[in-house]
């Protein structure tokens, strides 16, 4: 009995796996097609306040969707604008930055070698490529810029999505045997993602723009260009803001000094700090819901299959994971072992409460 129940646990361990695997190879085979229309599924919840706002202010749907779309074109106008400049200028002067920290790097090897540490060039070099990170940078504004270069399909998808928004639970009602419990879940579901996106938007904003305006004080070059890197690669959970300093270091480094690459160095840490360690999480509240562990292995696993993208929504995406798993009572466990231990200890606190007493 206990074997064919073992083999039983076992195939549909196998059995999910398998289909997990097959879902995720076939995200990354249609990352194309997919990405788009997950930047216009995150853009269509930050708006969706904004438009629902306005609809609670008297006006008709058609006119909170005009103002709406005009927002968002603005918006991405000016980001198309501030991207192409700054990016057509950091990309031209992209090989005489690589240029002097090379040769800042065969100083450093040469530094060492003269006061009795045998270092290879060579072999350092195959470890630590000093034109990398900055031609990561160069990538991930390639690629974030490409994405806003389908803009219009992309504003066209999450127009649709905002409009389908204002009926969807209408239409769940009509179509479902048990609307209003699956219409909690859901909207559980849509608060915890809204909430966390419309947050990390505007503190990453914030970010990016005290980057910004900091740099530019220092006397950095492109300090938009570092601003919007801060605001992009602020989403990336954990080391966004950390990769985002890192070109800005190296650049201060050989075009100002190490001093001034210092101070650009603690700019980042104070913004950070101040933003993403005491400010976000007093706004976040309880958080996302999510271990550490599984933030980074989320982080890791979305940025493969869909890219930049992917690292940028990798939270989210995890949340709507954990979400859908915690809606069945055969893969609630998946969730538990995905959330927090205060998480875990909450949701086992609840389950033991709506166990009937024995009087």
């Amino acid at each position: 009995m206990h074997d064919s129940t073992d083999r039983g646990i076992l195939s549909n361990g196998l059995v999910t796996a398998a289909a997990f695997i097959i879902v995720v190879a076939g995200l990354r085979a249609a990352t194309p097609v997919v990405v788009p229309f997950l930047f216009a599924l995150f853009i269509a919840i930050i708006a969706a306040p904004s438009l629902f706002w306005l609809r609670g202010r008297g006006l008709p749907e058609w006119l909170a969707l005009i103002i709406v779309i005009i927002g968002l074109g603005s918006l991405g106008l000016l980001l198309m604008v501030m991207i192409g400049t700054s990016f057509s200028d950091f990309t031209r002067a992209l090989p005489q930055y690589q240029e002097q920290l090379q040769v800042l790097f065969d100083r450093v090897v040469a530094s060492l070698a003269r006061i009795g540490v045998d270092v290879s060039a060579s072999q350092v070099a195959d470890m630590f490529d000093p034109g990398a990170v900055m031609r990561f940078a160069n990538s991930m504004l390639s690629g974030f810029g490409g994405l806003l270069s389908n803009m219009v399909l992309i504003g066209i998808a999450a127009i649709l999505m905002l409009l389908e928004a204002s009926g969807m639970a209408a239409k769940m009602r009509a179509a479902l045997d048990d609307p209003e419990h699956t219409l909690a879940g859901v909207n559980e579901f849509v608060a915890s993602v809204k909430s966390y996106i419309v947050i990390k938007t505007v503190i990453s904003f914030v970010t990016g723009l005290a980057v910004a305006v900091y740099l530019l004080i220092v006397g950095l070059e492109f300090p938009v260009l570092w601003g919007l890197l801060a605001f992009i690669l602020n989403y990336v959970p954990n080391i966004g803001w950390i990769i985002a300093a890192v070109p800005a270091i190296l650049l201060a480094l050989v075009a100002l000094g190490p001093v001034q690459a210092v101070i650009v160095f603690a700019g980042y840490l104070v913004i950070n700090f101040i933003l993403g360690n005491v400010v976000e999480p007093r706004v976040m509240g309880r958080g996302v819901g999510l271990s550490t562990l599984v933030v980074f292995a989320s982080l890791v696993l979305w940025g493969w299959v869909l890219g930049p993208v992917g690292m940028i929504l990798s939270v989210p995406l995890t949340m709507m994971v954990k979400i859908a798993l915690q809606s069945s009572e055969e893969t609630r466990w998946i969730a538990l072992l995905l959330g927090t231990g205060a998480g875990v200890v909450s949701q086992v606190d609840e389950a033991d409460d709506q166990q009937p007493t024995n009087t």
